[in-house]
């Protein structure tokens, strides 16, 4: 009966939240496109973003290598080389296919459950948003769609982005969860290891 209950805020609660700078665009769509873009199908890449594609086959393929090492470690040597070079490819791809710039570096506050951001104008509250998201611990590209739920003039702001705007995500695909997860932990650990050497 309680969970029932369960207001939004205390159900954001559930996730960490972390405070970052991030490369961020984003663009008002249709709420139709939303729920098109989020019809899961049998392709892995449909589902998530190609970097969290790659790193649900990275899991599968590890069990695999570790039987490959133990009878040929010089082909599981050969196939960790060509991983590398996928790896080294896909931060090509990143790089050149999405609009990766200083100037769509963003404060942000990144949860799994929605994100806050620092923008120019006003996004009117309802709105519906696409969101690409360049996480650089991971150098994941992740399309996220969401809703506006405020947009407040960011009066502790000293540039042009002088508005923060709050969205809760819509039908986040669970792999692209997993990513923001893993990446509001590692930045949480850096954030402490940072404070304790200074």
């Amino acid at each position: 009966m309680k969970k029932s209950n369960m207001t939004a805020t205390e159900d954001r609660r559930r996730f960490f939240r972390i405070n970052d700078e991030v490369n961020l665009s984003y663009k008002i769509v249709d709420e139709q496109k939303i729920y098109a873009a989020s019809q899961v199908t049998d392709d892995l890449l449909s589902n998530c973003s190609l970097v969290t594609a790659l790193d649900v086959l990275d899991q599968e393929s590890r069990l695999i290598m570790h039987r490959i090492e133990k009878i040929e470690p010089e082909i599981a040597e050969y196939l960790k080389m060509l991983d590398t070079k996928i790896s080294l490819l896909v931060q090509a791809i990143l790089q050149q296919g999405n609009d990766i710039s200083d100037s769509n570096m963003r404060n942000a506050n990144i949860s799994a459950s929605g994100i806050a951001f620092e923008c120019e104008g006003t996004v009117k509250e309802g709105a519906f948003v696409e969101i690409n998201l360049l996480l650089t611990s991971c150098l994941a590209m992740i399309v996220i769609y969401g809703k506006v739920i405020y947009c407040n003039e960011n009066t502790e702001s000293e540039n042009s982005k002088s508005y923060q705007v709050g969205v809760d995500y819509i039908n986040l695909k669970e792999q692209d969860r997993e990513v923001l997860i893993k990446h509001v932990v590692k930045r949480q650990m850096q954030q402490i290891r940072d404070q304790k050497t200074s």
